[in-house]
């Protein structure tokens, strides 16, 4: 078993470094405007175009090989925790954009879509990978039914999202300052803060940084060491009537309710601390907002094409979240639970999440509701997306939230 983990971390490193060359390629395909030089240009921009389409395939070929060998391993599918499946999520949204890319051939669709991706594979990278025997609920084939399709659903509204992103980019006019400038500046702050994330947990980690403290739990039982909770970054927060036990270490500011995971609250907060320290840094170096620095990508783009991808990426993404996040996921609670429906945190944010992009195709069908308006639903959407897997996942205490 050991072996085919290996083998399968080894394929979604290769999987991450040729979705970064192909971004570099897609990138490529843009430097030569279908204008320019006549025929010659656009040929040059179909050969970088294909060069990373072809590269993004083969590293989904080994996202699939990662999945499959660690399905293998576990004797179940591996979604069953935060970093399998925020790999799933990120596998499906590759396959989301190449089906659309083989449909529509807009390379800076990629430059959008796969970084989302590649964020989504780091993020997950920061959680523990190991293997564990799956709790009793869990043992079921609906595992990979439910979760799967639900993931699957939202990897394709995340196109969407990509594509709304693109939209605001190009027809938002970046020479003054409105709200639109500050919330699309507000959307790029956002992605930046899980680089921050990342760049936290790396650095930490590489100092082994860690820090333990006895705390009250929601029950009132006091817990302490092996049932310590354990800090990997300082504790700007502490967990409720927490005390430190570990000498030399940074003590807590304020401390929390028992129903919110401090731990993870504190990984959030020093994920925004670095988000605006290296947002900062970028503003200061370029001396411009970064939608501004993005701007020159979309300068060719037909808005209404980017804009009809963007709905049919809802279109296709809605009714296969509705499978897996509502219609599977009560089924499966009625067979674990013997009730379909229990008012949970993550259940009540898919729920939200199902009518958001229920209003969102209403107001699109029925009251006209496109381009710039379509493109600010397909962001709001996506961070609603983001707000269960991340805030959902880590902050609040349930019933499915991945420890």
């Amino acid at each position: 078993m050991e072996n085919l983990v290996h083998v399968s971390s080894g394929l979604l490193f290769t999987a991450f470094i040729l979705y970064l060359a192909g971004t570099m390629l897609f990138g490529g395909a843009i430097r030569f405007p279908k204008n320019k030089d006549g025929e010659t240009g656009a040929e040059k921009s179909a050969r970088w175009g294909n060069a990373a389409i072809v590269v993004t395939a083969v590293g989904f070929i080994c996202q699939i090989g990662y999945f499959v060998m660690r399905w293998i391993a576990s004797g179940h599918a591996p979604v069953s925790n935060l970093f399998e499946f925020t790999t799933f999520f990120g596998m499906m949204l590759v396959g989301a954009f190449m089906v659309i890319y083989f449909l529509y051939r807009i390379a800076v669709l990629g430059l959008f879509a796969l970084p989302i991706a590649l964020l989504m594979i780091a993020f997950a990278s920061m959680f523990p990978r190991e293997i564990n025997p799956l709790v009793p609920s869990l043992r079921s084939y609906w595992l990979q039914i439910h979760v799967t399709t639900a993931a699957a659903g939202e990897a394709i509204l995340a196109v969407s999202f990509a594509a709304g992103l693109i939209y605001l980019v190009k027809n938002i006019n970046q020479e003054r300052s409105n709200r639109q400038t500050f919330w699309l500046e507000f959307v790029m702050l956002c992605l930046i803060c899980i680089f921050g994330f990342i760049a936290v947990k790396t650095v930490f980690g590489a100092f082994h940084y860690e820090a333990a403290f006895n705390w009250v739990d929601k029950n009132g039982t006091f817990n302490t060491g092996e049932n310590a909770l354990i800090y990997q970054m300082p504790a700007l927060i502490g967990p409720h009537e927490g005390e430190l036990v570990t000498a030399g270490k940074m003590k807590p500011f304020f401390f929390v309710p028992a129903f919110i995971n401090a731990v993870k609250l504190n990984t959030v907060i020093w994920s925004a601390i670095a988000g605006l320290i290296l947002y900062a840094l970028i503003r200061i170096i370029f001396r411009k907002r970064i939608g501004a620095l993005l701007k020159p990508l979309t300068k060719n783009l037909n808005s209404d094409l980017i804009d009809e991808i963007g709905y049919r990426s809802v279109l296709i993404g809605f009714p296969v979240f509705t499978l897996g996040a509502l219609i599977f996921a009560m089924i499966w609670a009625q067979v674990a639970w013997s009730k379909f429906w229990s008012w949970d945190p993550k259940e009540v944010w898919a729920l939200i999440t199902w009518l958001f992009y229920a209003a969102f195709l209403h107001l699109r069908m029925s009251k006209g509701w496109r381009g710039e308006k379509s493109a600010w639903l397909a962001v709001i959407g996506f961070a609603i997306i983001l707000f269960n897997l991340v805030a959902v996942n880590l902050v609040i205490a349930g019933l499915h939230s991945y420890a």
